[in-house]
């Protein structure tokens, strides 16, 4: 049966007359007349009466009525979910992230689904590798690895990470820099997470450790970071950790972000056109819940492959949603927001002066200064 038959017998019966309901469907009257004709034939009897008081329903009429009421409601629901559909403001999306992606990723997660509440989202913990096959295969929308990243995936750039020391908060933190982390390493016991759960950090830290001649005495190893950080504040050793970790650690525990040297240029997210560039340390993991400690600024385009290493968004560009669009563009705003800050930060270090003008003219006001 044709939903627009059903749905003139509801607007005739809800006007009271043939003039009206055809110019609330925005049809001619006699098209609206053929339109309830042809339901009379079809159903096998007059629909209305028509007198000086307008259409009124005959019994057969009423007896439609309901149902036809109910089954145009539920068409216009659904032609409305189809449009959300459309939009990508409903359906659903799997989010893949690992250590690299610790903290961004639920950021990401919680502005998309402020936007887009009608979305359903899965967020997974798994390793780089483990993401890259799985948006292969069409188990997750949009994974968050370390990169580069395989040809056949589309990415985007969004921060860079660094290596940082977890160390208990009661002892003297390490040095900031590579050579001197290493021999503040060496002979030091150390917890290390399971390469099974972080195969990408592991090869990080071989790879400083190797770089730069580091020797630690590894003594327990964990299956997850929290775990990791936990036996730090315990003092059972310290650890090598992305610097995104002080997001997690403890305030009896102290993330040192290691300095960059020259090597890796941040970049643009140039593989989609835009994004962000290198994150600063401090910006990557510069807060902890009680200590932290600065390292690289955010502005350094020199980052030693041992030492940092680029993070980005990575989908199947064969299976294109509109809901994943949209979460693209999400993370594209977020951390170009989290660069812009990072940029900020290093501004205000370099020039305190600078920033107390610059926050003056956006106030309106004088900051106050710090004693």
């Amino acid at each position: 049966m044709d939903v627009r038959l059903l749905r003139a017998l509801v607007a005739v019966a809800d006007c009271g007359g043939f003039g009206v309901a055809a110019g609330r469907l925005s049809i001619t009257q006699p098209a609206l007349s053929k339109q309830i004709q042809a339901l009379e034939a079809e159903v096998g009897g007059a629909l209305f009466t028509r007198g000086r008081r307008g259409a009124e329903a005959t019994r057969l009429g009423q007896a439609l009525l309901p149902e036809a009421r109910e089954l145009v409601r539920r068409v216009d629901a659904l032609s409305r979910r189809a449009a959300q559909f459309k939009r990508g403001e409903a359906g659903s999306l799997a989010v893949g992230f690992g250590l690299s992606g610790i903290d961004l990723a639920p950021q990401a997660v919680a502005a998309f689904r402020r936007r887009f509440p009608g979305v359903e989202i899965t967020l997974e913990d798994m390793s780089s590798n483990a993401q890259v096959e799985a948006v292969r295969a069409g188990d997750l929308d949009v994974g968050f690895v370390r990169l580069p990243a395989p040809e056949d995936l589309g990415r985007l750039v969004v921060l860079a990470d660094t290596l940082a020391v977890a160390s208990p908060g009661d002892q003297d933190p390490p040095p900031t820099d590579p050579a001197g982390v290493a021999a503040w390493l060496r002979g030091r016991p150390v917890v290390r997470l399971t390469r099974a759960k972080g195969p990408g950090l592991v090869r990080q830290i071989e790879l400083f450790e190797e770089e730069f001649g580091a020797r630690p005495e590894p003594v327990q190893e964990a299956s997850d970071l929290q775990t990791v950080l936990a036996l730090v504040a315990a003092g059972v050793g310290a650890a090598l950790v992305p610097a995104g970790a002080a997001d997690i650690a403890s305030a009896t525990v102290t993330v040192t972000p290691i300095e960059s040297e020259g090597g890796w240029g941040g970049g643009s997210a140039g593989e989609r056109g835009t994004g962000s560039g290198g994150r600063s340390a401090e910006g990557s993991g510069g807060r902890t819940g009680g200590r932290a400690r600065g390292g690289a600024g955010s502005g350094s385009t020199g980052r030693s492959d041992a030492v940092s290493w680029r993070i980005g968004a990575v989908w199947d560009p064969a299976r294109a949603t509109r809901v994943r669009d949209n979460f693209l563009a999400v993370v594209q705003e977020l951390a170009g927001r989290r660069d812009e800050l990072g940029r900020e930060r290093d501004r205000g270090a370099a020039d305190p002066e600078s920033t107390w003008s610059a926050a003056r003219r956006k106030t309106g006001r004088s900051p106050r200064r710090g004693g």
